[in-house]
C-alpha cells in the first residue's frame, strides 16, 4: 500500500520527536509562530482539545480480538505491521518474499532511542484499542473496528516504537501515561488528539485535563486530521 504513511516517510526521513520537527505540511506535527492563522483543517492544540467531545468511559464488553489486527488491504504481501515499519524507517531494510523485512533501523520516539531490530518494535495504536471501545468503538461494527486497527489512512495514529515504553503503557491514556522521553510529550499530545478526532472518540474529564496540561507547554503545536472514511 503506497499509502500517506510512504509517501511522509520519502519526504522526512527522519522520525519526528517534536511538533516542531521535520514534517510535511500536510502532518499534524507543524508548529506554527503563535500569531500565525492556522491552514484550513489545522486546529491549535488548545482548541483541538476544545473540540473532543467529553463522556464517561466504559469497558464493559472489551475484547482485544473483536479488533482484527495486521490485515492486508491491498493484497501486497505486506501486512500493517510491516507497511508502518517500512513507512517509519531512518534506514530502509531489505524486503524479501512474503515482504520479510531485513536489516533498517527505526528511531523510537517515545523513548528516543535507535532501533535496529524489528522484533524489537511494536506497532503501538497511540490510541489504545481498549481505550478506543471506552471511547465508542464498543458502539462500532466488526468492520469499522477492523479499519481503526489497521489505520495506514493517517500518518500517525500507528507508530512504530520500542517494546519497553510500549508495554509499559498498555492501555492508559495521558492522565496516566506519557512518553519518558521529554521531547516527546508535545508530539504525543498531538498524535493522540489526532487520533480521536479522526475517529469521533470521546475523553473523560481526567484525560481532557491532562491534555490541556501538556497544551500549556506546547504553545506551537498545531493538530491537522481527516475524518475517517
Amino acid at each position: 500500500m503506497f499509502s500517506a504513511r510512504r509517501l511522509t516517510a520519502l519526504a522526512c526521513p527522519l522520525l519526528i520527536l517534536s511538533a516542531a520537527a521535520c514534517t510535511p505540511s500536510t502532518s499534524h506535527h507543524d508548529a506554527k509562530p503563535p500569531s500565525a492563522k492556522p491552514k484550513n483543517g489545522t486546529l491549535r492544540l488548545t482548541d483541538a482539545i476544545g473540540r473532543l467531545k467529553v463522556a464517561r468511559e466504559a469497558r464493559s464488553g472489551y475484547e482485544r480480538d473483536k479488533f482484527r489486527l495486521w490485515t492486508d488491504a491491498d493484497h501486497d504481501g505486506c501486512d500493517t505491521r510491516k507497511e508502518v515499519l517500512l513507512a517509519e524507517a531512518v534506514k530502509k531494510p531489505r524486503q524479501g518474499k512474503s515482504c520479510k523485512l531485513t536489516g533498517g533501523s527505526w528511531r523510537s520516539y517515545y523513548d528516543d532511542k535507535t532501533v535496529t531490530d524489528a522484533r524489537k518494535l511494536d506497532i503501538d495504536h497511540v490510541v489504545p484499542l481498549a481505550e478506543a471501545w471506552d471511547s465508542g468503538a464498543s458502539k462500532w461494527t466488526p468492520e469499522r473496528r477492523e479499519q481503526y486497527a489497521n489505520d495506514l489512512g493517517a500518518e500517525r495514529s500507528l507508530v512504530a516504537v520500542s517494546l519497553g515504553p510500549n508495554r509499559t503503557k498498555g492501555d492508559k491514556d495521558p492522565a496516566e501515561w506519557m512518553p519518558p522521553a521529554k521531547d516527546a510529550t508535545c508530539t504525543y499530545a498531538t498524535d493522540w488528539i489526532a487520533a480521536k478526532l479522526r475517529w469521533k472518540l470521546t475523553a473523560d474529564r481526567a484525560e481532557v485535563k491532562a491534555l490541556r496540561t501538556v497544551a500549556a507547554r506546547c504553545t506551537d503545536a498545531t493538530v491537522t486530521f481527516t475524518p475517517a472514511p
